[in-house]
């Protein structure tokens, strides 16, 4: 029986932000008075209620409406008092080390986000400034490894997927793990944290020094998928679109597993881009994958990309089931064509400069009534564009199952109305209506109400 679920604590840094200057200290306490503080909050409460089951930022939120973080100036640098904080992220007493580093890496980084970037692109156009951005961000977090071969595996798939399919996963990380490959994901729960689970194993056969976890995340999600305790580099990007790109500039193939509208938010961003003209000849492996059982979710997934995108979308992916090596073999080989494209290119290991980003795919979406209403869901436009319109209606379908300003939205005003030509919308609601149906919204699944409409 537990008897306290909340714990007053002060936390200080092992390495991170341990050598702050009194005056950015002083600016970090300034920012957290304004604009900066409830985000930071927010954050913080994610970190420290990781393996919770609630996926709804407003109901994390409200569950822990008392609790409160203050920030102080002591001589070793930046102290963190926790006020009522989930007790699930002690041990005794103590802050278990990894939601320690959690909590530092999110100051880090969203100090670094509010008070530097703003001068580290000047002269740049909007899709420079954007990749440039991000650059500057994964520099700054040392996400970056130069010199060392194309090695960092993204795995994309569902919070609320089924135990079988996450014991899958585990599978699929234990076979990248033996090819020491390292791996990157949303770091929350479900299939963002079985392959790391899986790699972590076979990491410690094989040996491997310093194995990488590395977490991507941001503000508006990561209280709905707090960061799992394997995830040892954690980096919040400050908006979807800019976490998107750091996945496909950082990664150098990504693996997919059964997910629900964030999953199909992903694919559609990686397509998109890599059906642009000037990614035509860049290698990118980018494999479909699940358990026994999962062909139904693929089937429909590949449909409704087929329909929608063309069959041209459907040569960038390839779909195996049931078959962790074959995903891994499939995966080194992939590697190997990205080195030698890489190396023939004089492109860098460890940022991928020559993708080439459409402005459409990092524009932050608002997703809005309005906008959602206004999105282009029609033929005859060029399959990148519509790819980057279908995102935007997947990023807002996410917000309103789980983001707080979503979540709110929809409780106000309804359902999002999404319009658009007949061919693409029947499509669309297949394709959400297969994933209500297979339980893939929400982790409480018996109480999802669909946030949106298709209107044709």
């Amino acid at each position: 029986m537990i008897k306290e679920h909340f714990i007053n604590a002060k936390v200080t840094p092992l390495a991170s932000l341990d050598t702050l200057s009194p005056h950015e200290v002083a600016k970090l306490q300034d920012i957290s008075k304004g604009g900066l503080y409830r985000l930071f909050r927010q954050c913080c409460l994610a970190v420290l209620n990781t393996g919770s089951e609630m996926d709804s930022t407003s109901q994390v939120l409200d569950k822990f409406r008392d609790f409160d973080i203050r920030i102080a100036h002591k001589h070793q640098g930046v102290q963190l008092e926790l006020i009522n904080a989930p007790a699930s992220a002690f041990v005794d007493g103590e802050i278990i080390q990894g939601i320690r580093e959690h909590l530092f890496t999110v100051l880090r980084d969203l100090l670094y986000i509010g008070d530097e970037l703003d001068q580290c692109c000047d002269g740049l156009d909007e899709t420079g400034r954007t990749t440039n951005t991000v650059f500057h961000i994964l520099r700054h977090a040392a996400a970056m490894r130069p010199h060392i071969k194309p090695n960092l595996v993204v795995c994309w798939g569902g919070h609320s997927i089924k135990r079988h399919e996450y014991e899958y996963t585990k599978k699929v990380g234990y076979e990248l793990g033996l090819r020491s490959f390292d791996i990157c994901t949303g770091c929350g729960p479900g299939a963002m944290k079985g392959p790391m689970k899986g790699a972590a194993i076979a990491h410690a056969k094989q040996r491997k020094a310093n194995p990488r976890y590395i977490g991507l995340t941001e503000p508006g999600i990561i209280a709905a998928e707090s960061p799992n305790p394997i995830v040892n580099e954690l980096v919040t990007l400050p908006d979807i679109e800019k976490r998107l790109e750091a996945f496909v500039r950082l990664g150098h193939g990504i693996i997919v597993f059964p997910g629900g509208a964030g999953t199909a938010e992903e694919i559609l961003y990686m397509l998109g881009i890599l059906l642009h003209p000037k990614n035509a000849d860049v290698p990118y492996p980018l494999v479909f994958t699940g358990p026994q059982g999962s062909e139904a979710y693929f089937e429909t997934v590949d449909r409704f990309i087929r329909t929608t995108l063309g069959d041209e979308a459907t040569k960038r992916y390839q779909i195996i089931v049931d078959d962790p090596h074959g995903v891994a073999v499939t995966i080194k080989e992939g590697m190997e064509q990205v080195l030698a494209y890489r190396k023939q290119t004089d492109e860098s290991f460890h940022f991928n400069w020559q993708l080439h980003i459409p402005e459409e795919f990092q524009q932050p979406f608002e997703p809005t009534h309005e906008a959602m209403a206004q999105l282009c869901l029609k033929e005859g436009q060029p399959d990148y564009i519509l790819a980057a319109q279908l995102r935007r209606a997947l990023s807002g379908i996410v917000a309103g199952n789980v983001k707080e300003p979503g979540v709110l939205a929809i409780e106000k005003h309804g359902p999002f109305e999404l319009t658009g030509d007949k061919v693409i919308m029947d499509a669309l609601d297949e394709l959400l209506e297969s994933f209500v149906n297979q339980h893939r919204m929400k982790i409480n699944h018996e109480e999802y109400v669909p946030c949106y409409r298709i209107v044709n």
